[in-house]
């Protein structure tokens, strides 16, 4: 980073104002605060002569303070401040509520400002409810027309704020700033690149996106440093592959007559057209002397695990180990015993009554008593298993491996890059790695996210796969409920059974509140800043603030509601010791469990195919990918499958989500929905941690075009020099997202 973006805030706006910034927005530097961009703009338009304001319009005024008055709300503990402003010929009422204390101390008598709202009429007079201001210096107080029409023209940037620090301070913040910035900062995009596409550079870019000239000025600041995000981000990913192709991994050939083949012939389906050809595609990645990294994705029920299955089987032919990472207990236990099964005497290798073509399959967690631990490093540092299972304990220092060929990691987007390497680190050379998602990822997100891997997609499901009709369902309506346990019951009594999901455990656990007041009042939807209207808002609220249902409240109420009496009725959470879990989802396998009152715990590879029911408790608490993938929990037998999303929801966005899940079985079109409705780092995950969080004005979904434009000229730049020696500025600006064991590379030559 230049010099002066490096510079602390304390230097140049004094300690009081950088100290607020810093506490409130995490803003430290220069930098920090140029890189805050506006979330949105205000269009002030013409300026509207206050003896004639017309209503329900938006308008724009220049006024002074007349009068000040400040008032405790009666049903909140917040106050109302009532303003009373004139233009000298006419007056008008200004009300702000609950976070008052900036325009208390800004707005004071006789101070001129130019204001923007909507009119609304209340007790027979105009007012401006919440309004937005701009406080005129004093050398402007005799301002022309002229010139405050151009700053009318003007676009007002609007900044993610807080109470304490908004939009205010943070515009009066970054003047002085903008005033001192150098004409020539250093450029991460490189000067030919901005040439060739018509970009502006760097410093008039920050000055442009907090201080357009015109919606033409704004337009271009915001092309250009949408491009540099994807630019730096693609480049990234594309050198982190280039590296990776230059590192050694052994290779992993087919060994006839071995493992693998034994395998095969033990399924007792054939494989899917695209179980098959991916697996050509992992077999060709394997055979090569530079390690695979190759991502997995398909649908909930698509055969993922076998084809890793299949690709662990040929590494072990060519005396090499392969190590399955799950982010759960349940989920590493449930592979474990799914994969044991599958391969029957083939998980058995070298023991009695084993098939001499397999091998060993232990599994490694955090909760194994001493003894058991012992021997599962015991048989992964001697090579005695072939196939090791484990949670993050496999990434722990006292896990050895005889020779890592494979590392499998599974529901990717729960891991890190950090994690991922660590696990690799413990191979000789470096493993071949596959990553799994049963969470579809649209195009963009995958080059995004996923950039330096190749991409393999399973979207056929295996023959045999049932139907899964999923609807929606009144929770406050008690006729809807009583159906719905009868339904539940009815599946269990026709020897099937059912999961019921929860979004917490205990009541202890807090529920996160689903809407905030000040997003309400920035986006206009509150206009009456009455004690009625703040009643009202206190009852939506509470409404919204309800807690989730917890999974032990809801395990006492199902074994006393009447439709279901005389099932067996159990609970499954994370916190249970690992036993107590291993016991409860053996007998639901064995179906000595009707009910399994679950968290999500069960959201990825449990497979239980008798199970065909699922009702899942407030679903408008969960994302639409995260209900779509508990959906894949059931129909996964012969026996079509029910899901029953329960809400209180009423119409409005949560709804809408919900009934786009109960429409359709595409998982590529809900994670489109998903992305649509949910902010951008939830959906890149762990995996690029800091780095989705520079994302800051490109979005995945709507930028496609500016990604794969990035992409390519990535790419060409990469294949004139992989280690970037003629451009140092972007050198710098990759360092950070690197990683140490990288670092050195970019240095090199």
């Amino acid at each position: 980073m230049p010099e002066r973006l490096r510079e602390p805030l304390t230097k140049v706006l004094g300690s009081r104002t950088a100290n607020m910034l810093k506490r409130e927005l995490g803003l430290d530097t220069v930098g920090d605060l140029l890189r805050h961009y506006p979330r949105r703009y205000m269009e002030l338009g013409e300026l509207t002569p206050m003896d004639s304001l017309p209503e329900d319009e938006p308008i724009s005024l220049v006024a002074e303070v007349r009068k000040v008055s400040v008032r405790e709300m009666k049903t909140r503990r917040s106050r109302i401040m009532n303003v009373e402003v004139t233009d000298g010929h006419a007056s008008l009422d200004l009300t702000f509520f609950n976070n008052v204390h900036k325009p208390q101390k800004e707005l004071t008598v006789g101070r001129r400002a130019l204001f923007s709202g909507k009119v609304s009429r209340y007790n027979n007079r105009k007012q401006l409810a919440q309004p937005m201001y701009e406080l005129l210096d004093d050398d402007e107080d005799g301002a022309s027309e002229e010139k405050l029409q151009e700053r009318l023209n003007m676009p007002l940037p609007i900044y993610p704020a807080t109470g304490k620090a908004g939009s205010n301070l943070i515009r009066n913040s970054i003047r002085p700033v903008l005033d001192t910035l150098p004409p020539d900062l250093p450029d991460p995009v490189p000067a030919k690149i901005r040439m060739k596409l018509g970009l502006i550079d760097l410093s008039s870019a920050l000055r442009q996106i907090h201080r357009p000239g015109d919606r033409a000025q704004l337009a271009a600041a915001q092309r250009r440093l949408k491009f540099e995000e994807a630019f730096i981000l693609q480049t990234l990913l594309v050198w982190r592959k280039a590296t990776d192709r230059q590192q050694q991994a052994t290779p992993r050939p087919y060994v006839p007559g071995g493992f693998l083949d034994a395998l095969d012939e033990r399924l007792p389906f054939r494989l899917t057209e695209g179980q098959t050809q991916v697996g050509e595609e992992i077999a060709a990645d394997l055979a090569q002397e530079h390690p695979m990294h190759r991502l997995l994705q398909g649908e909930v029920g698509s055969g993922k695990t076998l084809v890793a299955l299949r690709a662990m089987a040929r590494v072990v032919d060519s005396g090499g180990q392969a190590a399955l990472l799950a982010p759960t207990e349940v989920l590493a236990t449930q592979h474990h015993r799914s994969i044991s099964a599958m391969l029957g005497d083939l998980a058995a290798g070298g023991m009695l009554g084993g098939d001499e073509r397999g091998t060993k399959v232990t599994l490694l967690t955090g909760s194994m008593n001493t003894a058991t631990r012992r021997k599962a490093l015991l048989e992964a540092a001697s090579g005695d298993a072939g196939i090791v299972i484990g949670t993050h304990a496999l990434i722990q220092d006292t896990v050895q491996f005889a020779d890592l060929g494979l590392v499998v990691v599974d529901e990717q987007h729960r891991f890190g890059v950090e994690q991922r390497d660590a696990l690799r680190q413990k191979g000789e050379n470096t493993p071949h790695l596959l990553v799994m998602t049963a969470t579809p990822i649209p195009r963009t997100v995958a080059m995004t996210v996923f950039g330096d891997l190749e991409t393999s997609v399973l979207d056929q499901l295996p023959a045999g796969r049932s139907e899964i009709v999923t609807h929606v369902v009144p929770a406050r309506d008690p006729r809807w409920m009583s159906r719905t346990w009868q339904r539940v019951a009815e599946e269990c009594r026709a020897g099937h059974q059912a999961y019921v999901v929860c979004a917490r455990i205990g009541s202890d656990e807090p529920t996160q509140d689903l809407h905030d007041l000040e997003d309400l009042i920035d986006e206009g939807q509150l206009h009456l800043v009455t004690d009625a209207e703040a009643a009202k808002f206190d009852q939506k609220l509470s409404e919204d603030k309800r807690p989730a249902a917890a999974a032990i409240d809801v395990l006492a109420t199902l074994r006393e509601q009447p439709e279901l009496k005389g099932l067996v009725i159990e609970l499954l959470h994370g916190r249970m010791p690992a036993d107590e879990r291993e016991e409860v989802m053996r007998r639901f396998a064995a179906n000595e469990v009707h009910v399994l009152v679950a968290t999500t715990v069960i959201e990825v590879g449990v497979d239980v195919p008798n199970a065909t029911a699922m009702v899942i408790t407030d679903a408008d608490r969960f994302g639409v990918s995260q209900l779509h993938q508990l959906r894949g929990r059931v129909g996964r037998g012969k026996a079509a499958g029910i899901c029953l999303l329960l809400t209180e929801a009423g119409q409005g966005p949560s709804l809408d989500r919900l009934r786009a899940v109960e429409s359709t079985r595409d998982g590529f079109e809900l994670a489109r929905v998903d992305l649509e409705t949910r902010r951008e780092g939830d959906v890149l995950g762990a995996r690029q941690s800091g780095l989705s969080s520079s994302l800051k004005l490109l979005r995945v979904l709507r930028d496609e075009k500016v990604i794969v434009q990035a992409r390519e000229v990535a790419t060409e730049l990469l294949d004139e020099d992989v280690r970037l020696r003629a451009y140092p500025h972007l050198v710098d600006a990759l360092r950070p997202w690197v990683g140490s064991d990288r670092a050195a590379f970019l240095d090199r030559g």
